[in-house]
């Protein structure tokens, strides 16, 4: 587990869900994790419980909108640790809304945060890696930008544009021994996913609506965060050296699965 031994890591997004398990992976595997979320309190939050399990953790409030303070996160990291070699980026929204319901600030945001903010943090973490001679980025993007849900026209756009963006930056810098994937979440339970619960939940607990998602799975249950994470953490390895511009699905089979069924199940097998 100390595979990431005196490497250093930038987490964005890192105070909550995916980030969040994300930054304990590497820092269980020896890294010096850096992460940032959006407010101070999930952010001192996440960095007192790694403290406290005896990880070489930092953070900081950062918009990842803001150019200026993405900068003041990486130098956070150069300056405290002298470098860095992995960039995990999984700061993200949700918004819900066709292209007509949703207001064009709306809009704006959910781009901005989702995907301006990955390309803010690869800008300025790329230079830092070419330093070191190289490193690994992973970008968190969704199954939604393959197959989506009615409503969410921004965030599917948004996660499609990580996609391409990642495919992008695999290609550009690969030679200069930086390594880009992205992974492709299904539904995963993190506060995210209990806030959509909780707006639709109606009579139901927020649980139920969990569990009743998690049905729709063939696995039979939402992902962990902690799944995502070890997904993440192979892709930041040595051991992952040939995989470049991959995007990899971990999503409990669910865009594996028809979403029409037979009106009965076939009560035997034939051969045509």
């Amino acid at each position: 587990m100390a595979e990431f031994a005196g490497k250093v890591a930038v987490v964005a997004g890192g105070s909550l869900g995916i980030g969040r398990a994300c930054a304990r992976r590497l820092a269980v595997g020896g890294a010096a994790v850096v992460l940032c979320g959006y407010d101070d309190a999930s952010v001192a939050d996440a960095v007192g419980e790694l403290r406290g399990d005896g990880f070489e953790v930092q953070g900081r409030r950062a918009d990842v909108r803001s150019a200026a303070e993405v900068d003041a996160l990486v130098r956070l990291a150069v300056e405290s640790y002298g470098g860095l070699d992995v960039l995990v980026n999984s700061a993200g929204i949700q918004r819900y809304g066709d292209v007509v319901e949703t207001p064009e600030d709306v809009w704006d945001e959910v781009l901005d945060v989702n995907l301006k903010g990955m390309y803010l943090t690869a800008k300025r973490c790329i230079p830092e890696m070419r330093r070191r001679g190289g490193g690994a980025i992973v970008n968190i993007a969704s199954v939604q930008a393959f197959a989506t849900q009615m409503g969410v026209a921004a965030y599917a756009a948004s996660k499609g544009g990580v996609v391409a963006l990642s495919r992008s930056m695999a290609v550009d810098h690969a030679a200069e021994g930086i390594r880009v994937n992205v992974v492709c979440p299904g539904s995963v339970d993190t506060p995210m996913l209990r806030w959509a619960a909780e707006r639709t939940r109606g009579e139901r607990s927020v649980q139920e609506v969990v569990d009743d998602w998690g049905r729709q799975h063939p696995l039979g249950r939402v992902v962990r965060a902690e799944e995502v994470a070890e997904l993440v953490a192979f892709l930041l390895t040595e051991r992952a050296a040939a995989i470049i511009g991959a995007e990899v699905r971990i999503d409990g089979g669910l865009l594996s699965r028809i979403g029409v069924a037979l009106s009965e199940p076939a009560s035997e097998s034939r051969t045509v």
